[in-house]
């Protein structure tokens, strides 16, 4: 149900005459929040079946991907996971393919805000588990034995909640129900990463407030009436009029690399351009409007500069985009909020060595964008260099705060590591989380249970019913007949892939069509299980179908696994990782007899 604020207005009317304290409703799950993390977490809790509210202060679905206006999506091109695969499509339908969605050179995903918004408004209303207020207020959260008690302020109503859902951008639920958390660089000793500052400090990434310009065609004169405090210099060498830098792009190149379908320009300008730093997070809303009022003049200089030092007047601010009377966008783009100190906290050696350690198990995204940190405007933030990361997933107990039950996180609030948010706090990534968070918060409250007690494989198999990645595998698409077996198989650790840092889009490849080394195999089943070091498949380097079967029998033996009648009729000759895969996961379910808690360790 998609309540509009005409129909918002009569229920004020309504539920003010029942009296303040009185619940006017219960949900299984109640999502918070104008996040991009928060919209996939409604519609995924909605379609797992429980009785789901969405709560927006905006009027605007999809958080930085619409309302902050950061329409060109950061990763995951070639990673089509879950609900962000499901939204680029009609993306792409929309626009005619997905070409016509390469406009600039920033992404291979630019469309128009407003478009976006549409799309997730015609998404949300097919769901009918799902009830929708925007433009609506949370405040008096109050804990109660099983769940949530809070008000919906321009409502004056109470609602009640078994599961509560934070999809805000910078974390105000978790913070607001008492949630420990992190803001700022972490010391080293602390996130035990070997480039992170000896000492923590609270420097934040740069937000931005995003512009979107439409050529009005030539001849035109849109230029904007003069800031106040303009001043011209703040924008010099954004671009390389009347700057002899090396490495600066022509001014046409910086326009384009925000090119949006339908002749627009999405100004999110790093580079002297429309970043503008200040930590906010932990501020109340008048001191963070008066910081976004100097942020939205730092664009709006950028867009004069632009205009009149750059001779661009026949681009102005596009009137068919925001609903705002500046033309801005709804809300800043934040790149970094709270972090929450959950069950598990994800690192950068966790990304670099994932094998090594055991969050991978517990996959419920996944992301192959670099760490990418906005610092242009802080001042003297510490040197790091950061290192080349292969694609990566992310774990389930990052979404799980430590000390406050009833309470999953969807958006960049996830307990990770502040070096480690620049590359998970990208727009295909937090959709994911949220969707997971959804899916959490779901199960957590049909089953009157806690959701750090929700079973992290039955979480994953969900997940992956709804076409979710698990393992960041770039090389396993989402129709290969050994796409699901794959994904589990890798959760196990059993035929594990290779990581390969590559530009922006890092890589994890399971070479599928590989022949399978058995030296590998072996050390892979015996971390499985140590009873599966019995296993003895002869001096041999690959499988066939005679010895796999042998190998299959004796894995089924020493775990104590029925084994029905095995067929490899159709495999090759040298057994592929693919076939493997899917013979150990139809045959054995390694996958599904592997319990784990959410750090990743085995559970006998």
């Amino acid at each position: 149900m998609y309540f509009p604020n005409k129909l918002v207005f009569i229920l004020v009317v309504l539920w003010s005459c029942g009296g303040q304290d009185t619940i006017t409703d219960s949900y299984d799950v109640v999502v918070l929040g104008a996040g991009t993390g928060a919209v996939s977490a409604a519609i995924q809790s909605a379609r797992n079946g429980s009785r789901t509210l969405y709560v927006n202060p905006l009027e605007w679905h999809g958080g930085m991907l619409t309302a902050a206006g950061v329409s060109a999506t950061d990763g995951n091109h070639n990673l089509p996971s879950g609900l962000w695969a499901e939204w680029r499509s009609h993306l792409r339908n929309y626009y005619g393919g997905a070409d016509s969605l390469f406009t600039g050179w920033v992404s291979n995903t630019m469309f128009e805000p407003h478009v976006g918004h549409q799309l997730w408004v015609d998404l949300l209303a097919k769901e009918k588990n799902l009830t929708i207020y925007t433009s609506t207020e949370w405040d008096n959260i109050s804990k109660i034995e099983k769940g949530w008690i809070l008000r919906l302020r321009q409502l004056d109503a109470y609602v009640e909640a078994k599961i509560l859902i934070d999809g805000t951008d910078l974390g105000d639920v978790a913070a607001a129900v008492g949630v420990k958390y992190d803001i700022g660089m972490d010391a080293r000793s602390y996130s035990q990463e070997s480039i992170a500052p000896e000492v923590a400090n609270d420097i934040v990434q740069d937000m931005t407030y995003v512009a979107i310009l439409k050529d009005y065609g030539p001849g035109m004169n849109k230029t904007i009436t003069k800031p106040l405090d303009y001043d011209s210099s703040r924008y010099h060498c954004a671009c390389q009029h009347d700057c002899n830098k090396e490495g600066i792009h022509p001014c046409k190149t910086m326009l384009d690399y925000g090119r949006l379908p339908n002749d627009k320009y999405m100004i999110n300008w790093p580079i002297n351009g429309n970043d503008y730093n200040a930590n906010i997070i932990a501020q109340d809303k008048t001191v963070r409007q008066a910081v976004y009022e100097k942020a939205k003049k730092q664009t709006l200089g950028f867009v004069y500069y632009i205009q009149t030092e750059l001779g661009y007047t026949h681009l102005g601010l596009a009137e068919d985009e925001f609903p705002t009377r500046d033309k801005l966008a709804l809300i800043p783009y934040h790149r970094e909020g709270r972090r929450i100190k959950g069950v598990t906290r994800f690192n950068l050696n966790h990304i670099i060595d994932p094998f090594n350690y055991q969050l991978y198990r517990t996959g419920i995204a996944v992301g192959d964008y670099p760490v990418d940190h906005h610092n242009h405007k802080s001042i003297d933030p510490p040197v790091i260099e950061f290192p080349n990361i292969p694609s990566f997933n992310i774990p389930a107990g990052s979404l799980i705060p430590e000390s406050v039950e009833d309470l999953v996180i969807a958006d960049k609030a996830i307990s990770v590591s502040n070096i480690v948010n620049g590359c998970t706090r990208l727009q295909p990534s937090i959709l994911q989380v949220g969707q997971a968070a959804g899916m959490i918060a779901s199960i957590a409250a049909q089953q009157s249970i806690s959701p750090r007690e929700v079973d992290v494989r039955a979480v994953q198999s969900k997940l992956l019913d709804s076409n979710v990645f698990l393992m960041p595998y770039q090389d396993v698409v989402l129709d290969d007949l050994g796409f699901k077996s794959i994904q589990k198989i890798g959760a196990t650790g059993i035929l594990r892939g290779e990581g390969i840092p590559y530009k922006w889009a890092n890589k994890t490849l399971f070479y599928s069509d590989s022949i399978v080394s058995v030296p590998d195999l072996l050390d892979d089943l015996i971390d499985y299980d140590e009873k599966l070091d019995k296993v003895a498949i002869g001096q041999v380097q690959s499988l066939n179908k005679v010895n796999v079967i042998d190998m299959v029998q004796q894995i089924s033996y020493l775990l104590q696994i029925p084994l029905n009648q095995i067929d490899t009729s159709k495999v090759s000759d040298k057994i592929t990782r693919r076939e493997l895969a899917i013979i150990l996961d139809k045959n054995l379910d390694l996958f599904g007899k592997q319990k784990i808690d959410l750090e990743g360790k085995k559970i006998n």
